[in-house]
């Protein structure tokens, strides 16, 4: 109706890990708490968000759990946070982590971040304006291998398959590790979690697993192409150092508006 105003998804952030990979850098640290450019990835990322007028974070937590509640409750004031615990961190994946976020969810539409994302807020705002309900962000420019999840997609971007066992020479690109879920495919999404999270053999699942799953159900994801836009997943030293390359400077909270404005101004 022409009265009612546009909500902002909740954002789902998955923060459960432990970055192993980072040691000795996160012995003490937890690895989105790690600064780059002079600003932690969390603090980037939920500064990101507030940027395109998300305001309310659904934080899914384990290792150091208390170090990123402090961080949170101390860097920011006026948002909505509910944080949710994986107690069983040490043997479950991404795809438990996201389960234990349905009650905070419901049947809301929300876009789900892994933390240790960095990424330009542009991609952010690509997704969320996006008309699709359930939507992957998708780089077409990265050599795809093993680790990589891969997504292939048909011309229409209608997304076909999506995992890291898929064929690298059939694949789009690599998904990106933030998505836009629907109302409708919510409940779906997390009723599908669950299911899986039943057989233990599934407890070290990752989230793009119920995408699968759901695909094969006919509910339907579409790919959104960010090609050219920065971002990287920071798994290790190598990845750090690339993000500090990209992202040299403290992060600000910047307006549509004023994003706009600079847009125009480096034409």
């Amino acid at each position: 109706m022409a009265h009612e105003t546009y909500r902002a998804p909740k954002a789902v952030i998955l923060a459960a890990g432990i970055g192993s990979r980072l040691r000795p850098l996160t012995d003490h640290n937890h690895k989105c708490l790690l600064s780059v450019g002079g600003s932690a990835i969390l603090e980037r990322m939920i500064r990101n968000c507030l940027s395109c007028g998300v305001s309310q974070f659904v934080l899914v937590l384990g290792h150091r759990e208390d170090e990123i509640r402090t961080f949170v409750d101390k860097t920011f004031r006026g948002i909505r946070v509910t944080y949710v615990v994986n107690d069983r961190y040490h043997d479950t994946n991404t795809g438990y982590s996201l389960m234990l976020a349905s009650r905070a969810i419901g049947v809301s539409e929300f876009l789900k971040f892994d933390a240790d994302v960095v990424f330009d807020t542009k991609i952010l705002r690509r997704l969320i304006d996006c008309d699709h309900p359930n939507v992957l962000c998708v780089d077409r420019n990265i050599a795809l291998e093993a680790e990589e999840v891969k997504v292939v997609a048909d011309d229409e971007m209608r997304v076909l398959e999506v995992g890291k066992l898929v064929d690298p020479k059939m694949a789009l690109g690599e998904s990106i590790g933030i998505e836009k879920i629907g109302a409708k495919a919510a409940p779906l999404l997390f009723a599908e979690l669950a299911l899986m999270m039943e057989d233990k053999a599934h407890s070290q699942d990752y989230y793009e697993a119920a995408y699968e799953r759901l695909l094969a159900k006919t509910a339907p994801f579409h790919a959104l192409d960010i090609t050219g836009l920065n971002w990287t997943e920071i798994d290790t030293a190598e990845d750090l150092a690339i993000a500090h390359a990209l992202f040299s400077s403290p992060v600000t909270t910047i307006s549509r508006s004023q994003q706009n404005a600079l847009d125009e101004a480096a034409v």
